[in-house]
């Protein structure tokens, strides 16, 4: 069995993570420029200042896309890098590197998959309160039309946010990463309603101002319950767990999921935020539940529940030896069935997978290559999940692997690597792992192969 002729094969990468350039052509700071610069913050004292270089080295990063077989290239473009202030004036060397990059795709057979924010946020706008400030979902969506108008021409597919459970929660709550703020609980939920805002408006800009027929959608991190076995009982706890608030932060689905797509915060999440939860205006809901054309989510790994004995969902504990990558990520291929799934009966959209991956132990080998079997069993064993849940009826468009190549793993910094190409960050190297080749040829027997590899 092989996935849909229209099938999407990717890979993905985000701007601050291989762009480098931090401060060249007239790009503005980031909070992550900022935040890279506190001492004892980033592993090693590292930055994405030089990252992989990409911003320079984007036709041969192209290239070895196209090497691969790549059929789709899911970027970020960087705010910051198009305007510098975060709102006012273009910056000309930054909009023009984004026009190459898209010509230089889409002459090999790319599709470009372009996300407007994945965690970069201009620091000008950032000392003007960020996303606690009442007018930044108009500033993000000034910033989208920049970019709609300039791209759309072109670009057919559009994300909004990446994963902002984690830019609103991990940055701006537990301040774990940028811009490090620990902000009291109702402050949290009140820049995590403005980018819903920012979300729906971008969307209404995207609709507006493409000017080829696009599509949009919004990238969540994909928080998966994976029940304990296969009753109905297990089952349905898994689906009550995965669509629930069950603590007091903006780590789950349903607070980000439900504003989105049926136009209402989940009451649960409701009655336990209580009177954190921000004042609503008239029309906000109407803004933030924007029609879209896809679900698009970030599946790494899942949790295990089953029903307790009085019914209700309960986890479960990992065996002891659990298989683990080396960003201390437990192993479930699992996750990529029961995560679509329960997406795709609940929300009733295509699904796409936006990035799926692992950390590995790679170097080069005496051999001059790189060899990484633990990926290529990793993504095999995923695939064959995902490729269950197709033959399960669930509407699955694509698959992207995160990421084409080692980069900047933001706290992390370049610890952690997650790519199908080794970069040698000293030299800027690239070289093409095994799992790069295995995956040039999944790609092109469009997932026929997976049972036999």
């Amino acid at each position: 069995m092989t996935f849909s002729e229209t099938f999407v094969w990717g890979a993905a990468t985000a701007s601050y993570q291989i762009e480098g350039a931090a401060r060249e052509d007239g790009k503005g700071l980031s909070v992550w420029d900022m935040f890279c610069q506190k001492a004892l913050t980033i592993w090693n004292n590292q930055s994405g200042d030089i990252a992989c270089d990409h911003y320079h080295r984007y036709k041969e990063d192209v290239s070895l896309m196209k090497q691969i077989g790549l059929n789709a290239y899911r970027l970020s473009v960087s705010w910051p890098r198009v305007i510098p202030e975060g709102t006012g004036a273009l910056n000309p060397k930054g909009v023009e590197f984004y026009d190459k990059l898209i010509d230089e795709l889409l002459a090999v057979g790319i599709s470009p998959y372009i996300t407007l924010f994945h965690w970069d946020y201009p620091y000008e706008l950032y000392g003007r309160g960020g996303w606690l400030n009442k007018d930044s979902p108009d500033w993000f969506a000034e910033y989208a039309t920049v970019v709609v108008d300039k791209l759309s021409d072109r670009v057919k597919h559009w994300i909004t946010f990446n994963e902002p459970q984690v830019f609103i929660d991990v940055g701006h709550r537990s301040g774990y990463h940028a811009p490090g703020d620990k902000l009291e609980f109702a402050q949290v939920l009140t820049a995590a309603h403005n980018v819903l805002l920012a979300h729906g408006k971008a969307v209404q800009v995207i609709r507006a101002h493409s000017r080829v027929e696009s599509q949009a959608g919004l990238a969540l991190a994909g928080i998966v319950r994976i029940p304990a076995t296969e009753s109905p009982e297990d089952v349905e706890a898994a689906r009550q767990s995965m669509f629930s608030v069950r603590a007091r932060n903006c780590w789950s689905n349903t607070w980000w999921a439900e504003p989105v797509f049926f136009g209402r915060y989940p009451e649960d999440g409701l009655a336990l935020f209580g009177d954190d939860v921000p004042a609503i205006g008239d029309r906000d809901m109407k803004t933030i539940c924007q029609p879209l054309d896809f679900f698009a989510v970030n599946i790494y790994s899942g949790s295990m529940t089953r029903a307790g004995k009085d019914g209700q969902p309960e986890r479960v504990s990992f065996p002891v030896g659990q298989a683990m990558t080396t960003f201390q990520t437990p192993v479930r291929p699992e996750a990529l069935y029961w995560g679509p799934r329960f997406f795709w009966e609940r929300y009733n959209l295509p699904i796409i997978i936006t990035e799926n991956g692992m950390s590995n132990v790679d170097w080069v080998s005496l051999d001059g290559k790189v060899h990484d079997p633990q990926r290529i069993d990793y993504l095999n064993r995923y695939l064959l999940e995902l490729k269950k849940a197709y033959k399960d009826d669930v509407q699955v468009l694509g698959y992207f692997q995160w990421s084409i190549m080692d980069n900047f793993e933001w706290r992390e910094g370049y610890k952690e690597r997650f790519g199908l190409i080794y970069v040698d960050f000293p030299t800027q190297k690239r070289i093409l792992k095994d799992s790069a080749y295995w995956y040039k040829e999944v790609i092109a027997s469009n997932g026929a192969n997976l049972d036999k590899l």
